[in-house]
């Protein structure tokens, strides 16, 4: 997994073995070894991976593209829960891992927001008020 990961983002940026090697200070060798799998870096090493590439530590060492419709390593803060199917009244089964991921608890209300050429996406509705509010808070300061 790592070392697929590290050769699909190094390629994605457009980088060589050589340029990722000045950047993190280790040889081109060492990059070389750790995209062959015959060794991984170090985890200081592998944080400064992670960042220069802008994906989470664990999707960097962890992330399989077959469990995620074939999809690469995702940026940091985005994430592929797999697909859902909607039911015959238009429900939806949100995922266990978006779930727990952005603690959604049954109960929980959501706003559904909808972009005809983007899609749909889901808000808590707690924090959308939220947010409203603050936009109407300053539109009204705005005005004055």
């Amino acid at each position: 997994m790592f070392k697929d990961n590290l050769l699909q983002l190094r390629k994605l940026k457009k980088l060589t073995q050589e340029d990722i090697a000045e950047k993190i200070g280790v040889s081109r060798q060492a990059v070389a070894k750790w995209e062959s799998g015959e060794t991984i870096p170090d985890l200081d090493k592998c944080k400064t991976l992670a960042d220069l590439f802008e994906v989470s530590l664990d999707d960097l060492a962890n992330y399989e593209p077959d469990q995620h419709m074939g999809l690469g390593v995702p940026p940091k803060g985005k994430h592929v829960f797999g697909v859902v199917t909607v039911g015959d009244k238009g429900q939806i089964v949100i995922p266990a891992k978006a779930r727990k991921t952005f603690s959604i608890m049954s109960g929980d209300r959501l706003v559904v927001l909808g972009d005809e050429a983007q899609g749909i996406a889901l808000l808590k509705a707690d924090s959308f008020w939220h947010m409203a509010d603050m936009i109407r808070q300053k539109m009204d300061s705005d005005k004055k």
